[in-house]
């Protein structure tokens, strides 16, 4: 039994606001069912979707601040969760890194330097919490500082650092670092200094003992110039100790037999009842009900990275086609204005819902025929996997994650059973337009659209395969 000090800024479902959260309200608990000995660390936000109960665990000082570490368990595993309690950086309307009207807090870097700090004392055992790590797992630019404070640590934990999303680097001012009261030995270009700037991903990334991404391409990606950011010499640098590993999903949550957000319950024998949760959904958003053409749906992050840009150029050529099209999303306020004005537009072809709606989520993966991921970049994605589990075929950008899940329809892997969606590879509206209408032509072709579905459904994307391989990095660490 390892024990394991996974450090994330969120976690679902206790607060969420991307696939960060997915990953560390997943990971622990698969972690813990292959018998380890695991904690989550997070900050206690405001916002915390906390149900089972709290108890106060001890209290440190930092920086001549008064910080009080409060335990809780995920919901219904029995996965502990640490939470820093430093009311002044945490306890604030808002999600964890911006207000309530979206703008970043501008204590940000302070925020997370804190928390790094907290983590670096519980991983050394010196939160008088009897407990000693051995394996510091950290995620993202929040978490950045700690494999950087570890190594200056006698006796330390192995550090592993997790890279969701490159483009996030958590990039300050220079002249903050010295109000920060971090060692000066950490000021250098070999450490956080990153062109003249403050990097806290760059920490994580110099000193882990070992860098993962969430996929494997996604790990050749980011050292490239076009993924990597300016970073991309230092992760070919340290390419021995860089690799992928692809993200799961929690198989209880997204699972088309039990899923309680649907209207009918389904499987791969039971498939056609999966066509009621498709009239369910037209009836809900005012669509003509029709269960003989192609319904495609979307849901993301209304920006450039997701390719929504693309989607949009696409949009009145696909509208003219027997296609209806579902959307729920938010972001660029550009981009949901001319998304809701084309829905005015095509009332009976486009559904535009601003926002997030989990159980709305639910029933478009399991209502749609057809999921569009155009990505300018994923590093993994979670919707394609989503998808094909519930028998819903996915258009994605050949990049990241999505080329590691995803098995293009093209006649050989049609005839050997193994395509399991539509694949396209440039980043632009013609290529997307192409896609749509290869999976147009593959939806009425039934038998071939009924072996897609069983290809996708049969994929295993459980967090226990995923979390193995963790382990066994885990080990080779120890070693």
């Amino acid at each position: 039994m390892k024990k394991i000090l996974f450090v994330s800024s969120e976690a679902h479902p206790l607060i969420k606001t991307g696939g960060l959260a997915d990953v560390s309200g997943s990971l622990p608990k698969a972690l813990h069912e292959l018998s380890q000995s695991i904690h989550l660390l997070l900050p206690k936000y405001q916002d915390l979707k906390i149900t089972e109960p709290l108890r106060h665990r001890c209290m440190i000082r930092i920086d001549n601040r008064e910080i009080h570490i409060l335990e809780t368990r995920l919901p219904d595993v029995h996965v502990p969760v640490w939470l820093v309690d430093y009311p002044p950086f945490f306890d604030l309307p808002g999600n964890p890194y911006s207000d309530a009207q979206g703008h970043p807090w501008e204590d940000n870097l302070e925020r997370f330097t804190l928390f790094c700090k907290v983590a670096t004392e519980i991983a050394m055992d010196r939160a008088h919490l009897e407990w000693k790590a051995d394996v510091v797992h950290c995620n993202d630019w929040q978490s950045g500082l700690v494999p950087a404070l570890l190594n200056l640590e006698k006796n330390r934990p192995a550090s592993v650092f997790t890279i969701h999303n490159l483009a996030y680097q958590g990039l300050y001012p220079a002249e903050k670092f010295p109000t920060l009261n971090l060692p000066k030995q950490l000021w250098k270009p070999e450490c956080l200094e990153f062109f003249g700037m403050l990097s806290m991903i760059k920490g994580g990334l110099v000193h882990a003992d070992h860098i993962t991404t969430v996929s494997p391409s996604y790990a050749l990606e980011i050292q490239t110039s076009e993924f990597g950011y300016g970073l991309e010499g230092l992760l070919h640098h340290k390419q021995e100790s860089l690799s992928g590993i692809i993200n799961g999903i929690d198989t209880k949550v997204w699972d088309p037999k039990t899923d309680e957000h649907l209207v009918q319950n389904y499987n791969f024998n039971t498939i056609k009842e999966k066509n009621a949760n498709k009239i369910a959904l037209q009836e809900q958003l005012s669509l003509p009900i029709n269960k003989d053409i192609p319904v495609f749906g979307l849901i993301s992050r209304l920006v450039e990275q997701k390719g929504i840009d693309l989607v949009l150029e696409c949009l009145p050529e696909m509208l003219t086609l027997s296609v209806q099209f579902i959307l729920l999303g938010s972001g660029s306020p550009d981009f949901e204005q001319r998304l809701h004005n084309l829905a005015l537009l095509h009332p009976n072809k486009l559904s535009v819902t601003i926002g997030y709606n989990e159980s709305l989520a639910h029933l478009i993966e399991a209502g749609v025929d057809i999921f569009l991921m155009p990505s300018r970049f994923e590093p993994c994605g979670l919707n394609q996997l989503y998808s094909q589990r519930y028998g819903t075929i996915p258009i994605v950008r050949k990049t990241g994650g999505l080329i590691d899940t995803i098995e293009d329809a093209l006649p050989e892997t049609l005839a050997n059973n193994t395509a399991t969606g539509v694949a396209f590879h440039d980043a632009s509206a013609g290529s997307l337009m192409e896609a749509i209408k290869r999976a147009m032509i593959l939806f009425y072709n039934k038998a071939t659209w009924k072996k897609l579905q069983a290809n996708c459904m049969s994929k295993d994307f459980s967090w226990e395969k995923s979390a193995k391989e963790y382990l066994s990095l885990y080990a080779k660490l120890l070693d």
